[in-house]
């Protein structure tokens, strides 16, 4: 190690706010990226990180031409820093879920249009817990399946709705409805053209294709293993543009792009043979800390969806 470092002592909301900032620095692999997250200036931010080396008598991370990255010790700052701002999130959720008054905050995360989807009656789900939760916060943002675990697990957000792609031993799944995705291109792509007995697996094999860009279950990925893979589009919402192009052929769940098909712009190609399910998922770390805030929403979520079989 290239310094020794200082006995730490006492730690302040000075050096939580410095390391709070050190974190989000870490996580978005660097000063500029760090900016708009934390909306403060680059040299602000610099000041913030300088003190805490000083404070710390160590060097926690290289910037400079050749990029952004953290030293040992600065790995082992970060890590330290992950654990400590949990701990703390515990606390204070503790403390909140001691009134008889629900209080604090619930961050619930999206994958792609599941928020929106009728199926999951998100919007009633909501509605019902903010009654029996007035004081609580919400937050709810869409956000990458991989990104919703990471939050989850690192608990920065209280429950993800994703389709399912793996399982994780810290979380916890419970299912919300079933999606069947089918293979879509728009009624002007040459395929859509072509009846069922001409599009033949090496006609649609060797059509360019936009998928997701992730890797996720292998029956699913099946379907895409012999694809001319020319284009990645994580969202919906992108990949049904480049599909609407009629220059790419592509996957959708099936409620998704029912509008479409109705109006004529997207047929589906050979969907006897060409469809996969999806499993929609409500995941929450596996924890014996108490949180009534996301304990209540749970709890409504399944009476609601028990009561109309969702």
């Amino acid at each position: 190690m290239s310094k020794k470092p200082s006995p730490v002592g006492q730690i302040g909301d000075y050096e939580i706010k410095q390391l709070k900032i050190f974190k989000v620095v870490a996580d978005c692999g660097g000063f500029s990226a760090a900016e708009t997250e934390l909306n403060i200036s680059r040299s602000t931010i610099s000041i913030h990180i300088s003190n805490l080396e000083s404070r710390l008598n160590l060097i926690l991370c290289r910037r400079g031409r050749s990029g952004f990255a953290l030293t040992e010790e600065g790995a082992v700052v970060y890590e330290a820093t992950v654990k400590l701002l949990g701990e703390l999130e515990d606390f204070r959720n503790t403390i909140n879920h001691l009134d008889i008054q629900l209080s604090g905050s619930l961050t619930i995360l999206f994958s792609d249009t599941i928020s929106l989807d009728h199926r999951a009656s998100i919007p009633a789900v909501i509605r019902k817990f903010s009654k029996l939760a007035q004081e609580v916060y919400l937050t709810a943002e869409v956000a990458r399946m991989t990104e919703i675990e990471r939050m989850v697990m690192q608990e920065e957000a209280d429950i993800g709705f994703i389709p399912f792609h793996r399982e994780l031993d810290g979380l916890e799944y419970e299912h919300i409805y079933t999606d069947i995705c089918y293979l879509y291109a728009s009624k002007d792509n040459p395929l859509a053209q072509l009846s069922d007995e001409e599009l033949t697996d090496e006609i649609i094999d060797g059509f360019p294709v936009t998928y997701a860009g992730i890797k996720t279950q292998e029956r699913i990925n099946g379907h895409l293993a012999n694809m001319n893979l020319k284009a990645t589009a994580y969202n919906y919402e992108s990949r049904m543009a480049l599909l609407l192009s009629s220059r790419f052929i592509g996957y959708l769940p099936e409620n998704y792009a029912k509008p479409y098909v109705d109006s004529g712009e997207l047929v589906a190609i050979a969907p006897s043979r060409r469809f996969y399910h999806l499993e929609i998922m409500a995941i929450t770390k596996k924890t014996n800390a108490l949180n009534k805030v996301r304990s209540l929403f749970i709890k409504t979520m399944r009476d609601y969806y028990r009561k109309h079989n969702v």
